[in-house]
């Protein structure tokens, strides 16, 4: 099978490298690659203590109990809505990302 590519209007193959996987590990909840996604793909979310995911409250409902959670990581919400653009990883001060090509059906 082969990558997913587009010819540029100079004539330069581009294979746009689409948004796999954030180490939440490394995160340190910053929200700057949230703030340069325009698609909705990331969603800001909490880690407790056991390691489990806790859904943070969003605008308008009311503030999220900072005891449930240890750290806010960035996640992958929508990953459908990714355009292969990269702008996350390239403003990550922790380079958490990891993009993959797609495969071309």
């Amino acid at each position: 099978m082969s990558e997913f590519s587009v010819t540029l209007p100079g004539g330069k193959l581009w294979v746009p490298q689409f948004v796999g996987e954030i180490n939440q590990d490394k995160c340190i909840g910053c929200g700057r690659c949230y703030k340069v996604c325009g698609r909705e793909v990331l969603a800001m979310v909490g880690i407790n203590e056991d390691g489990d995911i806790v859904k943070l409250a969003t605008f308008g409902e009311d503030d999220d109990d900072e005891d449930e959670y240890d750290k806010k990581v960035m996640s992958i919400d929508n990953v459908a809505n990714c355009v292969g653009c990269e702008a996350c990883a390239k403003i990550c001060p922790k380079q958490c990302y990891t993009h993959t090509p797609a495969v071309a059906a």
